[in-house]
């Protein structure tokens, strides 16, 4: 961090000092001057942008320019094929599986994590240990998605029947004599307890922004509701939510977004198998797997960015209306 905070000193410091050695303000000539202090004026502002946008263009519009063109090539990346990677993804069973998946997590996911963070900020925030359950609630927002998903590991783990049942949800089954399950290998039902992984994760950052939300509502206006006999839920859900619909929509979204772009659990617990496939691990089955398909991998990766970029674009929109105050 500090060598990066330098190099950026010293490459703004030695970028302005070329800049006006090249177009100097102090010339004999008063025209000359002025015209240097217009031209540098007109071009430092870009060596202050430089760094950022190559870094843009390096990391982010090459890629997807590379990945456009990818999925247009055929599987060493090297020929062109046109449409035909589409073509063969649109009638791929699998590719339908991860679609229809992709569907359940967003149906499930981000409208549960909103929920679950709504209702835990409202009720921390009425009790005097409060900040102690949102901390411990945050918390796994501080786990990567792999290490998550090796901690619910333990809690799925299936043994035989006969042998003593290591995973959290097994023995609470056995110890109310039902019989252990094998959960993540239950077709359409373990789609949810992967679920689950990511909900776990998620809650807390929809708690906290939620919170904050809550923090901001004038108290007049809750005051104003109490005294013309609003009870708690009328409070709550007539007076509250709509206050705070713009803060529930910024956290549904990026929710939304992540969930779009869920890799990790799903390779960890399944590897899709077992009818738990989505749309970014068969990416990654088909560019990096088995000798890789490069077009078929792109094509798949160039879905997923043609499915988030409207939210994404939704989200730059209404938090701009929100900081102007509209």
């Amino acid at each position: 961090m500090v060598v990066g905070v330098l190099a950026a000193v010293a490459y703004f410091y030695v970028t302005n000092k070329v800049l006006d050695l090249i177009f100097p303000s102090n010339t004999p000539d008063p025209a000359t001057g002025a015209r240097n202090l217009r031209v540098s004026g007109y071009i430092r502002p870009w060596l202050f942008l430089g760094p950022a946008l190559l870094s843009l263009g390096v990391y982010l519009v090459y890629p997807v320019v590379a990945s456009v063109g990818y999925s247009l090539s055929d599987a060493s990346g090297n020929n062109w094929v046109g449409l035909a990677n589409y073509k063969w993804m649109f009638g791929d069973t699998e590719f339908r599986e991860s679609v229809i998946n992709n569907l359940l997590w967003l149906v499930f996911v981000p409208a549960m994590s909103t929920f679950f963070g709504l209702v835990i900020a409202w009720l921390t925030d009425r009790i005097w240990w409060g900040n102690i359950a949102k901390m411990m609630i945050f918390m796994p927002m501080a786990i990567s998605f792999v290490g998550a998903a090796v901690i619910w590991k333990f809690v799925y783990d299936y043994r035989g029947a006969g042998s003593d049942q290591i995973g959290l949800l097994n023995a609470i089954v056995v110890g109310f004599g039902g019989d252990p399950q094998v959960w993540i290998a239950t077709p359409f039902w373990n789609n949810f307890f992967l679920m689950i992984i990511l909900l776990w994760i998620q809650t807390g950052f929809a708690m906290v922004l939620l919170s904050a939300a809550l923090r901001g509502i004038p108290e007049e206006t809750i005051e104003a509701a109490v005294i013309d006999g609003a009870n708690g839920f009328q409070i709550f859900f007539k007076i509250m939510i709509p206050q705070i619909y713009p803060t529930i929509a910024v956290v549904w979204t990026t929710i939304t977004i992540t969930v779009l772009k869920v890799f990790d659990i799903v390779l960890t617990m399944t590897n899709g198998q077992w009818n738990t496939q989505v749309l970014a691990n068969l990416m990654f089955d088909w560019m990096f797997r088995g000798g890789g398909d490069f077009g078929r991998g792109a094509a798949i990766a160039v879905v997923i960015m043609v499915l988030v970029i409207p939210i994404m674009v939704w989200n730059i929109r209404n938090a701009n209306k929100q900081m102007e105050g509209r």
